[in-house]
């Protein structure tokens, strides 16, 4: 089931918005946009994972109602930060769900991994504006997640460089006439790398993207290119077209962000200069624009663009992601699962970068794809895959 494009809303005079992950990158760029321009915004609640000194930065800079950390064992620093300030503050996993219920015409979903889907299922279910940063929501509920959306009449507005380069060019009212999505990549920092040696890669050179400035685990993810077969399943789940007509092409300067091609061979697609701050704005401001401050595009400057097919030898993530989203149902919660616990160890330098994609492998092979049709069955099957992979990391 792919999402339909949301009936654009007229904008208020002021948006307020709520912002769980404001810590990570895409929160602190969101808060950034906010803070150029604070007669447009108020600012509801503010989430982070246990980083208590930003929080509280943050919430004094945009004035918040609340400052929510999930770690309890950081909420007395978080309290200490905030004293005489009149935020209120909260900790724990319910305190997280919590502030993502709180009424707000917009919402930030920017929590890392599958640990964001049940607070952005909760303002999907009170119909906010959802600017989706956390693709993992998509990739492991899948269409269960996009019939809450639609049953909710929530919004949701793709904050992914790629899908919102495709959301902005795609066809919503004659889907039938596209002949296929090309989601870009930028190859990450492994490329042109001599395969032989990618064994000895390390976790300071895997988070080492040469283009965008990201959190530590999606850059690994975009060193094995795992981000992108997980931008394919999100794809398919966000646009309605067939898996077979979405590809996947290299593009090394990142100017491109994606494409969608049209049965009349005329092919429309989005440029920017990579700074996540333009697709954000997008979202931020949707149906509206607003101002951002990316750097403009001058392509006299960069003179050349270059394209390739990936390399599926280099780049397994993306046949093993292919071959999850055929399978359907469970299998990309599975995925999804396998892959977070495969990157937290390497970035532990528990196992080596070529055992992630190895762990994922196995851990399809060894967990039964089922169809989902519920929440609790998402976390079950989370939780199983999880167990698994665990079981392979220590052998």
């Amino acid at each position: 089931m792919a999402m339909t494009q949301p009936k654009p809303r007229v904008a208020a005079d002021v948006r307020s918005v709520s912002v769980l992950g404001s810590t990570g990158s895409v929160g602190c760029n969101t808060l950034d946009l906010i803070a150029r321009h604070p007669e447009k915004f108020s600012v509801k609640a503010l989430t982070a994972n246990r980083n208590a000194a930003l929080l509280a930065d943050q919430a004094k800079a945009v004035r918040a109602e609340i400052a929510v950390i999930a770690d309890e064992t950081m909420l007395p620093e978080l309290r200490e930060r905030l004293k005489g300030t009149g935020i209120k503050t909260a900790a724990g996993r319910r305190a997280l769900i919590e502030a993502a219920a709180r009424p707000s015409d917009w919402l930030m979903a920017a929590i890392v991994g599958s640990a964001g889907l049940e607070p952005t299922l909760e303002a999907v279910r009170r119909g906010a504006i959802i600017g989706l940063a956390n693709k993992e929501c998509v990739v492991s509920a899948g269409e269960f997640f996009c019939r809450e959306v639609a049953s909710a009449g929530a919004s949701l507005i793709p904050v992914d460089s790629e899908h919102s380069a495709i959301y902005q060019v795609f066809d919503f009212e004659r889907p039938d006439l596209v002949e296929r999505i090309i989601l870009t990549a930028s190859g990450g920092p492994f490329r042109t790398r001599a395969i032989d040696s990618l064994k000895s890669v390390t976790p300071e050179e895997a988070v080492a993207h040469p283009n965008w400035s990201m959190g530590a685990k999606i850059s690994v993810d975009s060193a094995t290119m795992m981000n992108k077969g997980l931008e394919l399943i999100e794809a398919f789940h966000l646009f309605p077209v067939p898996a077979d007509k979405i590809d996947i092409l290299v593009h090394p300067q990142s100017v491109i962000h994606s494409m969608v091609e049209y049965v009349d061979a005329s092919v429309l697609a989005q440029l920017g200069t990579p700074d996540m701050r333009t697709p954000i704005a997008y979202a931020l401001a949707w149906p509206e624009r607003m101002p951002a401050p990316s750097p403009k595009l001058r392509l006299e400057d960069i003179a050349t663009l270059t394209f390739e097919a990936p390399d599926t030898e280099r780049f397994p993530a993306l046949n093993i992601a292919r071959d999850a989203l055929n399978a359907g149902g469970s299998a990309p919660t599975i995925l999804n699962a396998a892959n977070e616990v495969a990157v937290r160890r390497f970035l532990e330098g528990g196992i080596g970068y070529l055992d992630i994609c190895r762990i994922v492998a196995e851990t399809l092979a060894k967990v039964p794809a089922e169809p989902l049709i519920s929440l609790a069955q998402v976390y079950d099957t989370d939780k199983t895959a999880r167990r698994v992979a665990e079981s392979l990391l220590k052998n």
